[in-house]
């Protein structure tokens, strides 16, 4: 295992709770095009898919400019993705994306299953599904705010096929540490949150956060339906802040882009100069905004994260659930997005990993590998088919990308198949030879990463070669963290109907994750497990069968 131990400052944020990231130097001296995603139109016409189309139209999509698609015909909307296609190192070595630490995904997914309905393969996000969990990559002493880590293993499923896994921790804060907070909960009052799982439980879940306050803090409460109402002024008794929230009543329209315009300036109200400056909004997303709005909610989050104003999403509901849209809104407001669906999903995200939740330890973190082509024939990176980079945009600063809160843990895989192996591309006719050995002729690749202080300016960079002799010579010799993560990955594929997984099964992903379950402390990954067996149980037999 390949490790580097990556000054720490915090930066200032708005969450938005919702129910519902130059040219690079080629080592190796190829070139890479922008990979695209098919535009297709999204299903079901309806009030809210027209509605979802019309946003779309106004330019607030995810980093690839995803369309959208329904889930159900004019309830549920989430981004249309279309699984990252096989790669050939000789045509496009160069690999860049943003990275991810949303999770709002897999608890969307768990709601589904956990209702007895396999969920639409759109919802299916496989790197939210794999950064779900905490992975015990330990954070090693340093000036950089996280530490990188590498494994590579063979695959538990393809033929030759191993597999790369990028590990990154951040370094954590305790909760009593974290820098004073200015918060302003955002809450969706409308009608359509009059729900046992909407406004009930975002009250009883922001009423957890409450309890953790510490000396020096303070929240504002904003409400917005067919008006926009400031509920309390920025206060820091824990008591007023509790009767407010259990006064909210639902009923109304929903003025979303009003309200979120009247909780950043409520953020700038109680600005906290190096604290935590995060607005909280609650909604099921269901915003009924026109055009106009919503290109001028883009630009005003925009410029409100200049200014040091972040903004997350936080998910509720079912139904009229506006996903793509929830996650479209935090990207641009350098925030991350939950989905929760549960009381205890509440204490995971607002208690437990508050300190993630809250503070930002780095901003804009990109990753590029290049790919040696005398070492690795094709490549395909697993997830993060709407956090898809230019290759120029990893050396440009004013590229946005993804966030890292104190405390992550981020991982993304790739699967690779070496040079001199049978794999998915039918060879070429007419294919160049290489000229000649480099003199990094035992380099699968080199792995860049950049990334910003809170309040920097300029990115950093990191550089990690990726070695051949690192290789393990078999998965089961792979660490506990490797395992599961694969386990997960091969999940959330599953689930979506992949096409490179044909040999694996909900019975495989069960075994690998039972034996690498690890010190689950929490027992997410023993509710992992159960969610599988679900998957199975309602998966048609054939289909299933089909794939041992």
């Amino acid at each position: 295992m390949t490790k580097l131990p990556l000054s720490l400052s915090v930066l200032s944020g708005v969450v938005l709770l919702s129910a519902c990231g130059g040219t690079a130097f080629n080592k190796y001296d190829a070139s890479l095009p922008r990979h695209s995603l098919p535009a297709e139109q999204a299903a079901a016409p309806s009030p809210v898919a027209g509605k979802m189309q019309a946003i779309a139209g106004a330019g607030v999509r995810t980093q690839a400019n995803t369309p959208l698609a329904s889930a159900e015909p004019g309830r549920e909307n989430y981004s249309k993705l279309e699984e990252l296609s096989v790669k050939a190192v000789s045509a496009e070595p160069v690999s860049t994306f943003s990275i991810d630490v949303d999770t709002a995904s897999y608890t969307n997914v768990r709601r589904f299953l956990q209702a007895g309905q396999l969920p639409p393969k759109d919802a299916v996000r496989v790197e939210e599904m794999i950064n779900y969990f905490p992975y015990n990559y330990p954070h090693q002493a340093g000036s950089r705010p996280f530490a990188v880590y590498t494994e590579i293993a063979p695959a538990p499923w393809g033929v030759d096929k191993h597999l790369i896994r990028i590990g990154i921790k951040a370094q954590d804060i305790k909760a009593a540490l974290l820098p004073a907070a200015n918060l302003v909960f955002l809450v969706d009052v409308s009608g359509s949150m009059n729900e046992p799982n909407k406004l009930p439980l975002l009250q009883a879940s922001l009423k957890l956060l409450v309890d953790q306050l510490k000396a020096g803090d303070h929240v504002s409460l904003v409400t917005y339906a067919s008006g926009t109402k400031v509920v309390l002024e920025p206060s820091a008794d824990k008591n007023q802040i509790k009767r407010a929230i259990d006064q909210l009543v639902a009923g109304g329209g929903t003025a979303g882009a009003a309200g979120i315009q009247l909780a950043y300036q409520m953020a700038r109200q109680g600005f906290i100069k190096g604290g935590i400056n995060r607005i909280l909004l609650a909604t099921d997303g269901d915003f009924n905004v026109g055009v106009t709005s919503i290109d001028a909610l883009k630009e005003m989050v925009e410029k409100e994260r200049e200014a040091g104003v972040s903004l997350s999403t936080l998910g509720f509901g079912m139904g009229n659930y506006n996903d793509a849209l929830m996650e479209q809104v935090a990207d641009i407001g350098n925030g991350n997005y939950h989905y929760i669906d549960n009381l205890n999903e509440g204490q995971k995200v607002l208690v437990d990993e508050m300190s993630s939740t809250l503070a930002t330890v780095a901003k804009d973190v990109k990753i590029q590998v290049e790919f040696n082509p005398e070492q690795v024939k094709e490549y395909r990176l697993i997830g993060y088919e709407n956090r898809q980079l230019k290759r120029e945009d990893f050396n440009n600063d004013k590229v946005d990308a993804g966030d890292i809160g104190a405390g992550h843990t981020v991982t993304a895989l790739y699967e690779v198949t070496f040079a001199g192996k049978a794999g998915y591309l039918e060879p070429l006719r007419y294919e160049a030879k290489p000229a000649k050995k480099t003199t990094q002729s035992d380099e699968l690749g080199f792995l860049r990463l950049r990334y910003k202080a809170p309040d920097g300016k300029n990115s950093q960079l990191i550089e990690i070669p990726l070695q051949r002799r690192d290789v393990l010579n078999s998965f089961n010799q792979a660490s506990n963290e490797f395992r599961f993560a694969t386990a997960v990955a091969g999940f959330g594929q599953l689930l979506r109907n992949g096409r490179y997984i044909s040999d694996f099964n909900y019975a495989k992903v069960a075994a690998i994750a039972g034996n690498a379950r690890g010190d689950d402390t929490f027992g997410y990954r023993g509710e992992f497990l159960q969610l599988v067996k679900l998957a199975k149980s309602l998966t048609p037999a054939a289909a299933e069968s089909g794939r041992d």
